[in-house]
């Protein structure tokens, strides 16, 4: 007989996002966080810059509010962009309050070291040193792990949603809960909940190259499409435009903080080539930055460009800059004398589900957090540090209108996963090659720069390949690796399908075919219905 979970609050995601909304619930309810993995690891654990709010005297929420608009090209929610950041100080404090250390200004201790990033008009980063997604995420596991109310679940990954719909043939749909796999027992269970909040973050995994550890497999945003929710702007895949590039180096993010520090972008001969792309130079937008590098790596036919802030003092960088400093070293790069070589890689997915300004999704009793909705902050392009703080601002948000909500268990009977019918696979070849495939079409098709012709051979290509895996899943019993590549062909479409409706260069979608925004017809949204909907 299957295992059965029931709670008040069910959240499938340990990340920030996660994290926030379980410490604001638990007093008040009985709250479930399943991690696929170890509690802490994800792309939270590994954000390196910051958080941006308005503290500067010389700094204001309305100039927060037009930079972000201004990187979002058109296409950001004035309004929520005005609630988050009027909500930005209030989550800082609250960090700090869960014992956060920020780093302080070295000449006014008492005040907190404030950086800039691209896109930004002022100094408003706060940090804790170069590691700060390690610094909040450690600092609130602890917390969780020692509320009696917060059960927590690693090396469980979501199957699917338990909808009203689905399982028990309802006109309506409503959210019940999740099938989950324990991958250590390798078995399915099932977690029965009036709400559940998916905050599984992103979706980098789905390319070749990317700054996102393994599992940001896009599990969420599948899962919320496949029960029927509204995916939008799946298309606006950041790229980062500095990652480590070295044959021994996994994922490891060189923070744009160096930028606003001061680093300069240089090619192998030591020529700069940003000021002939953006005013801004090194400091412009996200999405600029790394089609300027892909320009020039393509035009001149390297494998990398040069980022160089050996022009500051060595304790300046070493004191700022620890965890980069460290870990180049141990590749024999010593930043303070030498330039990084670095790549652009896949980073931040702005699209996702959509929610509004409580984390609602189109499905009653499920909410989306984090990276993994879409909210209407990043419109076209996320504007750096906007990340950690949406995630901090919407789990409050959501905290708020689950709380205020009428918390009742569920009383039908939830049929229990079905894997009868099904047998061991005999070998993983066929998953591992697909994943490979998948990855590399993608990076190759969709990514910085993209074309008709490269979108259509992709979609042509992710058809047979969902035809494979679809197979493939009906009849074999599920594993960790197959929930995952399922999950990523589904994302790898939804993004593909974006990206084709899409008839212009917005943001971070850029088609050689429609290089320039369409005159014809003002910004929009793409919207791609739920699966359950169609």
């Amino acid at each position: 007989m299957a295992t059965t979970h029931q709670f008040d609050l069910l959240i499938i995601g340990s990340g920030t996002a996660g994290l926030t909304l379980a410490l604001h619930m638990a007093d008040t309810a009985n709250v479930a966080v399943i991690s696929k993995s170890q509690l802490e690891e994800g792309a939270s654990l590994y954000a390196q810059g910051g958080i941006s709010v308005v503290l500067d005297k010389t700094d204001s929420l309305q100039s927060h509010i037009d930079d972000t608009i201004t990187a979002g090209d058109g296409l950001c929610d004035p309004e929520v962009v005005k609630y988050t950041v009027e909500h930005a100080r209030e989550a800082v404090e609250w960090l700090i309050e869960q014992g956060v250390s920020f780093t302080r200004d070295e000449d006014k201790h008492s005040h907190f070291h404030l950086t800039r990033e691209g896109g930004h008009s002022h100094r408003r980063i706060i940090h804790s040193a170069d590691a700060t997604g390690r610094a909040v995420e450690t600092t609130l596991l602890d917390k969780a792990k020692a509320h009696p109310n917060i059960h927590l679940f690693p090396y469980h990954i979501g199957i699917d949603l338990i909808t009203s719909r689905k399982q028990l043939g309802a006109q309506e749909n409503t959210c019940l809960g999740c099938y989950a796999l324990d991958i250590k027992a390798d078995k399915p269970i099932t977690f029965l909940a009036p709400v559940t909040v998916l905050a599984t973050g992103g979706a980098g995994k789905v390319y070749l190259y990317t700054s996102n550890p393994d599992v940001s497999t896009g599990d969420g945003i599948a899962m919320g499409w496949r029960a029927g929710c509204r995916i939008a702007n799946m298309e606006f895949i950041q790229f980062h435009p500095t990652c480590l590039y070295h044959p021994k180096a996994k994922s490891f993010l060189i923070s744009e903080s160096l930028r606003g520090e001061g680093a300069l972008l240089k090619l192998a001969d030591g020529t700069r080539f940003m000021p002939a792309f953006h005013e801004l130079a090194e400091l412009a937008p996200r999405d600029i930055v790394a089609r300027a590098i892909d320009h020039e790596m393509k035009r001149l036919g390297h494998d990398c460009v040069y980022l160089d802030i050996s022009h500051q003092p060595a304790g300046f960088i070493q004191s700022h800059f620890p965890t980069i400093y460290q870990r180049c070293l141990s590749f024999g790069i010593d930043i303070s004398q030498s330039p990084i070589p670095v790549v652009p890689a896949a980073h931040y997915t702005c699209g996702g589900i959509v929610t509004d300004v409580h984390g609602r999704t189109d499905i009653p009793g499920l909410y989306a957090i984090g990276e993994t909705a879409h909210t209407g902050l990043h419109g076209a392009n996320r504007m750096a540090s906007n990340s950690l703080l949406e995630c901090l601002v919407f789990a409050r948000a959501a905290a708020k209108d689950i709380q205020q909500s009428q918390i009742t268990r569920p009383i039908s009977a939830i049929p229990e996963w079905d894997d009868s019918r099904v047998f061991p696979a005999k070998e993983a070849v066929a998953i591992s090659h697909n994943w490979d495939e998948l990855r590399r079409f993608m990076w190759d098709y969709v990514g910085i720069v993209r074309s008709n012709e490269r979108l259509h051979k992709a979609r042509q290509r992710l058809s047979l390949l969902k035809q494979e895996i679809d197979e493939f899943y009906s009849r074999h019993h599920i594993s960790n690796d197959l929930l995952e590549l399922r999950n990523l062909a589904d994302v790898a479409e939804l993004i593909i399908r974006s990206a084709q409706t899409r008839h212009e260069s917005r943001g971070l979608h850029f088609n050689l075919d429609y290089p320039t925004l369409n005159p014809h017809q003002p910004p929009e949204n793409t919207l791609i219905a739920g699966q359950q909907a169609d």
